[in-house]
Order: structure tokens, then sequence, then C-alpha cells
């Protein structure tokens, strides 16, 4: 791999990614929280119950699904079988909260009268979670149960992780638009331009990217440089 030529190892961009994903999640708490006036599911006020969407999408679905793409390279010494499926656990409940995130801005949308699946975010967002969690269950038959023959995993398994990192990006390119979305329907209704909670989210939304930039190295930087690892991002062992 490029990242053991270059004697670069996954390590320092697991701990930046942990670190951006902290403080991703504290700002869209914050914004959510604090400027948009808190979370709930059912509500008079029908903007609380799309709060949850940014908060689940974020925290539930990228974060966590960040998690399970890492998991290999956070703990590299892992025994395989446990690193295995805590991959694909931390992946299952990632699809179930973004499906759960997609629900609420749905159910935000019929309360309150607005039409659903107009825009690009909305288009790219239910055509990544139908990607993964197709990509979820391609993993479980193929590496997991009932598992496939030696010769197909190996053959399959940079598909599986070069396909997982598509659609990781496509998560991370779907929240950017989700942002970008909010931000102006907000600002077209009176939000300042230059206030704090419209610096807020596109800060918010610059940290999501250096996340996600974190993340993707990490995933294709070896664990080891010392020769250890000689397939560097490899998510489920081929024997």
């Amino acid at each position: 791999m490029a990242g053991s030529g270059l004697g670069v190892k996954a390590a320092p961009f697991t701990y930046a990614a942990h670190a951006l994903a902290a403080a991703a999640a504290v700002m869209v708490l914050v914004w959510c929280v604090h400027f948009r006036g808190g979370l709930a599911l059912e509500a008079d006020n029908k903007n609380l119950i799309f709060n949850v969407h940014p908060v689940v999408m974020l925290i539930g679905y990228i974060i966590l699904g960040s998690e399970a793409i890492m998991i290999y390279k956070i703990f590299p010494s892992l025994n395989h079988d446990t690193a295995k499926l805590t991959h694909l656990i931390l992946h299952a409940v990632a699809t179930v909260l973004g499906a759960f995130g997609i629900y609420c801005a749905f159910k935000f949308h019929n309360d309150s009268g607005i039409a659903n699946l107009y825009s690009l975010h909305s288009w790219l967002g239910i055509g990544t979670i139908t990607l993964y969690a197709i990509q979820w269950v391609l993993g479980l038959v193929t590496f997991f149960f009932p598992g496939a023959g030696p010769s197909v995993r190996r053959a399959a398994l940079p598909w599986h992780a070069l396909f997982g990192l598509f659609v990781y990006v496509l998560a991370l390119a779907s929240a950017e638009l989700g942002f970008l979305e909010k931000l102006t329907f907000l600002q077209s209704g009176g939000l300042d331009k230059y206030g704090a909670e419209a610096f807020l989210v596109n800060f918010t939304a610059l940290v999501v990217v250096l996340f996600g930039a974190a993340v993707v190295v990490a995933a294709v930087t070896p664990a080891h440089v010392d020769g250890e690892e000689p397939q560097g991002y490899a998510p489920i062992p081929v024997s």
C-alpha cells in the first residue's frame, strides 16, 4: 500500500478522527439543542422532530460507521474473529440508526405538510442508506455467515473494502448537502448569514469533512509499517 511505502501508519489518523468526531458531535448537539430548541419525536413545534435527524445521522450513522471502518486500525492486535464481529455489529447499528434518522426527516416533512424526496440531499441520502444496507448484507453472507470459500473471500475482500469506502464517501457527501440545504432554508427565512448559528453550521460541516478524510486515510494505511500487514486495509481475514 502507498501508506506503507511512505512509512505512514494508521494510528495518528485514528487519533485525529476521534478528536474530530468528538468535536463534530458536540457541535451538532449545540446547534440542534441550543440554537434550534431541542429534540423530540412528538411535539407541537415540528422543528424539534427534524432536529433528531442531523443528530442521529451524524453521531449514530456516520460516526458509528466510521468506528466500524477503523476498528482494525484502532485495535490492530485484536483477535480477527472479534474484530470481524465488532465491525459487523457496529455497521448494523449504524444502518438501523441511519434508517431511523431518515424516518425522522420523513416524519417532520409529513407532519409539516412538506413534500418528500425533492432534493439532491434526499436522493443521495436514500441511495446511500440503501447501498449501505446492501454492503452489510453482502459482507454478512460472504465473510461471516454462512461465509464463502477462501478463494471467493480472497477475491471479494478488496471489492468489499473499496465499495465500503465508496459508500462512506457518499454518506459524507450527503451530510454536507444536508448542512448546506438546512442552512440555506434558515437563511432564506431570515437567519443572519454572518451570525453565530450560521458559522456553527458551516464549521460543523468543515469538521465533518476533515473527520471523513482522517477516517479514509486511516482505512487505507496499514496499522504497521514493518511488513506485518501487507494488505493494508483488511477488514475481514481471508483465511
